[in-house]
């Protein structure tokens, strides 16, 4: 018989201490594991993190194998690795019905369970009595088995188990929009039920979504009905949000050591080295103790102050839990794990060194890792006076199986008897690796042989739609009717449908497709022109082209070249010409390089070597499969993209420029015209406008509402408006008969236009958008979009892009109940109700905020850092903005700037946006638009204008005599400060910033931090009547988002937001004084609205001071905005001898009765 060689004894000591400890509770009917000795409920996510080591040796056993009995036991603890993963797999498909749910609710009560008895895979508690939602626990199945599947274990054994494991995709596919309990399965961290968007949750899908793409389940034997398929913009939105949540966990908890599991083994989900050493250093400091890590800040579980009576805790109690959380000697093994990954031989050895320390001989002398030490009662309050001073004591479960699996395997990987390779068979551990540059194939076709032959005369030589003979094009909205009924997904004996139908990103439409031996290119979703308007603004499609091309730069991972298809069709021409933005866009595509990205324009059969394929073969692969030849999907994939022609005339043949008609009525003109421009609900105080002509500024709130448009409807002949409908050339008169019938009579009357029956008031306004978008009459088209109730097609999946990246959304203007708070996803449909609702009657304002709400999702994806320091996007208060700049800029009344903003194109629009988002100063100019009308055009300034006195002339608000009369007092040497606060050249800047930075809700870098800072030494802070107590300081931490949203809530209740900023101002003046000895003199509740009033009224008595001659013979008057704050005092900078900041600290100062020697310099940033 053959000696053991010195590796073989050492795995069968690892093999003694598994069986020991994990294999001798595992249930040989279902191969589950318990979470302890005395309880019969097994977890999923424990199962799996204890089944690792199992896996870990039986690999070791197989790689250095010497004796038949090593390749024994290398099969049999193979076997008890399969035997739990089918167990797992079991319980699951008993809850089949519950997947089938979520895939379209995402309901908690829906989810698949978190925990199943060990001896029936049955439910152990009910669908409300557990928090079950944990996508992290499914992502690391998932996962899980990806890797164990390429190891070589086979672990599904039919297409039955193939279409479940497709639909657990579709159930984590959803991860980045979806809260759920994380992996403590506690939610917010009182307990009480509440799921939150969890990184680690998000992290966990992401990896495991990559893993389990294109992934063969049935190994080498398997074929294409055995593949998993994964639609890659979903795993881009995953890492796109979880990158924008990091370091952070979810809103209630600034930092969990949960995220170590993302960060290295087993997931390897964070693709940026720095984000994810920043998120690992915060986790570290803020978290690790003595004997191991806290789970999160002011964790009460196991603590001695928890109350074992109940599961939740009081928001008030959480502080009592500061400083004596339990520590969990667990997350040593994941930082072990990281340092063996990463090859950091010192960080192995620190934390060695310290789990040696806590571990606890079993018996036979075995270590054991005890699941966290926790405090004594009695020596609480000695360890809050000295961190770390105390000693602790093992508590929880002996030994804790999940910590002592992945000590075993790190031991097996530090021992060289498995290299990290070998437990990461899909090199996962490569994710952060460089990348070489991507290079972008764009293919550019005609829509016919017109556009063809336009395009050969600018020199660029493309194929028709027709000309590209193997391969057919198609729109996006076809890729994504085909992936509902996705082969692998649908299975008529479980009881599921298949994947959702949703919208197909970039990612996808950039494959080309293979289906029964046909080739099939996608379009990109935002050239379909059938839904919504924004297709038809050429300016804006190739503005969206360069967009998704640097899109494409950062997220592609797939193998092989991105392919986008890109047509030139009808609707893109003006005048039967190509306009110049596109044709520019084409030149510079052609010269292969823009925005960054290398581009190679070519015929799409040249690209077929070097495109990306994936085949959609599973349509036909299933003999349950609905489709066949006859079948609407296959009709569907027949019909190449149609032409794009108007449809014909109901009204009459419109003319831009045309005469107003004068064959209405005296009384039907002056009821019926303009009422489009009447119905505009933006409205801007006259206080934030430049001096215009006209006695009055109008008050454009007030227009006729739809029950005085009916009660004064009977005295208009309906008859007279339908033939004046159909004589007139005017876009704009159409537009206001159809509004005024749609508002008396409905939308379904029937006009009889044209001696023909059935032509209602909604058809003709169907056709009228149809004619105002060809002739880019944009505000029009916004007017008959928002009467037809249209939704843009990205709607939802833009407030999820802004909600998921922690952005709370409002629309419809101040104050409440109009302005409705978006804090979560919505259905498309509910959503596009909302904001109709919220708008009122103003249908051109509801679908303005559609299109502004999908404008801040572009940027937040490709400019992030606008964002910064903002919390709540009120759409309501930038268009209220975005009219008050444009009055500003133009010199005009609000109401012809509500009517300019209206007719900018969406490219202008977002170029506007922008503009405002990033606080730059932009011009206005003049462009031709279709059928020969101009338009006004956002365009940036150059430096010269921005700099220039003829610029700053032009934003003089202040009347000439006021200027005369500062100048003199300046020649007079009253003050040299005010020269430099009051001159001329300035005026308008700080108002407008405050307006700006209100509207957008944008606060100082750590101000929320800050403000909780000062809530520690007073009783609460005060701002128009809403009290911002102290005591949130006990249910919420410093960095928790929680709070930050609380504090914008309250600052939310004030409309105007020039007033807002202010307030935030003299809030940053008390977080000063905190910083000084003065903080003692904090106390009470502090009236934040009062300190501005009387930093206010001493400003204004200064000013009466220096200017007492010209107050006395009334030639000075100063004038009154906002909350009755003077409007110089909004105009002033925050520092400076007259800064705002100087009366603020006064105002503090004489109310907190400390008259400080120095006044603190501040700037608001």
């Amino acid at each position: 018989m053959r000696s053991r060689s010195n590796s073989g004894v050492r795995l069968d000591y690892y093999q003694h201490l598994v069986h020991k400890t994990i294999l001798t509770h595992q249930n040989p009917i279902t191969g589950l594991l318990p979470a302890s000795i005395d309880q019969n409920h097994a977890w999923v996510r424990d199962n799996l993190y204890c089944i690792m080591a199992v896996w870990g040796l039986s690999l070791a056993y197989k790689k250095t194998a010497d004796m038949d009995e090593d390749r024994a036991k290398a099969y049999e603890l193979e076997q008890s690795v399969v035997k739990l993963m089918r167990g797992l797999l079991q319980c699951m498909m008993r809850q089949v019905d519950k997947l089938e749910k979520f895939k379209y609710t995402q309901a908690t009560t829906d989810a698949l369970h978190a925990k199943y008895n060990i001896t029936t895979c049955g439910a152990v508690v009910g669908d409300k009595e557990w928090g079950h939602l944990q996508i992290d626990a499914t992502s690391l199945y998932i996962l899980m088995l990806a890797q164990m599947t390429a190891s070589g274990l086979q672990i599904i054994f039919t297409l039955d188990e193939v279409a479940f494991i497709q639909n657990l995709v579709f159930y984590v596919e959803s991860a980045y929009r979806t809260p759920d309990y994380g992996m403590w399965e506690r939610g917010d961290k009182t307990n009480h039920g509440w799921p939150e968007l969890n990184a680690s949750s998000i992290g966990m899908a992401k990896a495991s979504l990559e893993a389990i793409k294109e992934m063969d389940l049935f190994g080498s034997r398997g074929g294409p009905a055995s593949i998993i398929h994964v639609m890659a913009d979903e795993i881009s939105q995953c890492k796109a949000i979880l990158e924008s949540m990091l370091p952070r966990e979810s809103k209630s908890k600034e930092i969990d050591a949960s995220l170590l599991s993302i960060l290295s083994y087993p997931a390897f989900a964070v693709e940026d080295l720095d984000l994810s050493n920043l998120t690992k250093n915060e986790i570290i400091s803020k978290l690790e103790g003595r004997y191991g890590l806290s789970r999160f800040l002011r964790d009460g579980y196991k603590t001695p102050m928890e109350d074992p009576r109940r599961l939740h805790y009081e928001p008030w109690e959480l502080s009592v839990f500061e400083g004596i959380e339990c520590e969990w000697p667990l997350f040593w093994t994941y930082l072990i794990l990281d340092g063996l990954f990463k090859g950091d031989k010192a960080q192995v050895l620190e934390y060695k060194e310290k789990l040696a320390e806590v571990m606890v001989k079993g018996e036979d002398g075995l270590p054991l890792i005890p699941e966290l030490y926790s405090l004594a009662a009695d020596k609480v309050e000695a360890e809050r006076e000295d961190p770390g001073s105390q000693e602790r004591s093992p508590g929880g479960k002996m030994p804790h199986m999940w910590s002592q699996s992945l000590y075993i395997l790190g031991c097996l990987i530090q021992e060289g008897y498995l290299a990290p390779g070998e437990i990461d068979p899909l090199n996962r551990r490569l994710i952060g690796q460089p990348r070489p540059d991507l290079v972008v194939q764009v293919s550019i076709l005609a829509e016919d042989l017109y556009i063809q032959d336009l395009l050969k005369e600018h020199g660029i030589d493309v194929q028709t739609t027709q000309e590209v003979g193997i391969i057919k094009v198609q729109p996006a909205r076809v890729l994504s009717h085909i992936y509902h009924h996705l082969g692998p997904g649908q299975n008529k004996k479980l009881g599921l449908s298949g994947r959702p139908s949703y919208d197909i990103g970039l990612l996808g439409t950039s494959q080309l497709y293979t289906l029964k031996g046909q080739t099939f290119a996608f379009t990109p979703q935002f050239i379909d022109q059938q839904q919504f308007y924004l297709a038809l603004d050429n300016e804006l499609l190739v503005d969206m082209l360069k967009t998704d091309l640097a899109y494409l730069r950062y997220n592609w991972r797939n193998l092989g070249r991105p392919t986008v298809t890109f047509p030139v069709s009808h609707n893109m021409l003006v005048g039967g010409e190509l306009p110049p933005a596109l044709l520019a866009t084409l030149q510079k595509l052609i010269s292969g390089y823009t925005t960054g990205v290398g581009i190679h324009v070519g015929k799409l059969e040249e690209f077929m070597s070097t495109s990306c394929f994936t085949s959609l073969d599973f349509l036909y692969l299933s003999e349950e499969s609905p489709v066949s030849d006859a079948d609407e999907v296959t009709q569907y994939l027949d019909t190449l993209l149609s032409p794009t022609f108007p449809k014909r005339n109901l009204l009459s043949t419109p003319r831009l420029g045309a005469k107003r008609s004068t064959s209405l009525s005296r009384k039907a003109s002056f009821r019926v015209l303009g009422s489009v421009r009447r119905s505009r609900s933006v409205f801007v105080d006259e206080h934030n406008l430049p001096d215009v002509k006209g006695d009055n500024v109008p008050d454009i709130r007030h227009s006729p509402s739809m029950s005085k448009l009916r009660e004064g409807s009977g005295d208009i002949d309906c008859a007279e408006l339908v033939e004046h409908l159909k004589d007139t050339w005017s876009l704009q008169e159409q537009a206001d008969v159809l509004h005024y019938l749609y508002n008396t009579q409905g939308p379904d009357w029937d006009t009889k236009i044209n001696m023909r029956e059935g032509v209602t008031v909604v058809m003709l306004a169907g056709e009228l958008y149809e004619k105002a978008g060809q002739l880019k009459q944009w505000s029009i088209v916004r007017h008959m979009a928002g009467m037809l109730k249209k939704r843009v097609e990205d709607l939802a999946q833009a407030t999820t892009d802004l909600l998921v990246r922690q952005k709370q959304l409002s629309v419809g203007l101040p104050p409440q109940p109009r302005e409705r708070t978006i804090t979560h996803p919505l259905p498309p449909e509910e959503l596009a109700k909302m904001i109709y609702d919220s708008c009122g009657e103003d249908s051109s304002t509801a679908v303005l905020t559609q299109e502004i709400l999908v404008y801040l999702a572009m940027f937040i994806r490709t400019e992030p850092n606008l964002f910064r320091e903002m919390l709540r996007l009120r759409v309501g208060l930038i268009i209220q903005v975005m009219v008050s700049e444009l009055a500003r800029t133009l010199n005009c009344t609000g109401e012809e700037a509500s009517e300019h903003l209206m007719s900018l194109s969406p490219f202008d629009l977002k170029t506007l946006l922008h503009h405002i988002l990033s606080g730059k100063e932009f011009g206005v100019g003049e462009v031709e638009r279709g059928g020969g009308g101009k338009s006004l055009s956002i365009r940036k300034m150059e430096k010269e204008e921005v700099t220039g006195m003829s610029r700053l002339r032009k934003q003089v608000t202040m009347s000439k005599d006021m200027i005369i009369e500062h100048n003199d007092k300046l020649r007079k040497g009253h003050d040299e400060d005010l020269e430099q606060s009051m001159q001329v050249d300035r005026q308008g800047q700080w108002l407008r910033r405050r307006r700006l930075d209100g509207a957008l809700n944008r606060v100082p870098v750590d101000f929320y931090t800050r403000i909780w800072n000062v809530l520690k030494w007073c009783q609460g802070l005060s701002i128009e009547g809403q009290v911002l107590p102290s005591s949130v300081t006990n249910e919420m931490t410093p960095g928790e988002l929680n709070f930050a949203l609380r504090v914008e809530g309250i600052l939310n209740s004030i409309p105007q937001p020039e007033y807002r900023q202010l307030m935030v101002e003299a809030m940053m003046v008390l977080a000063l004084v905190v910083d000084t000895d003065y903080k003692r003199s904090l106390r009470g509740v502090i009236m934040v609205d009062k300190l501005v009033s009387d930093a206010n009224a001493m400003f204004m008595g200064e000013l009466k001071t220096i200017f007492k001659d010209e107050v006395d013979s009334n030639t000075v008057e100063f004038r009154t905005g906002a909350a009755n704050i003077c409007t110089d005092f909004y105009d002033s900078a925050p520092s400076g001898r007259f800064g705002t900041m100087v009366y603020m600290s006064k105002a503090v100062a004489q109310t907190l009765d400390c008259e400080p020697d120095t006044v603190a310099d501040c700037t608001i940033a």
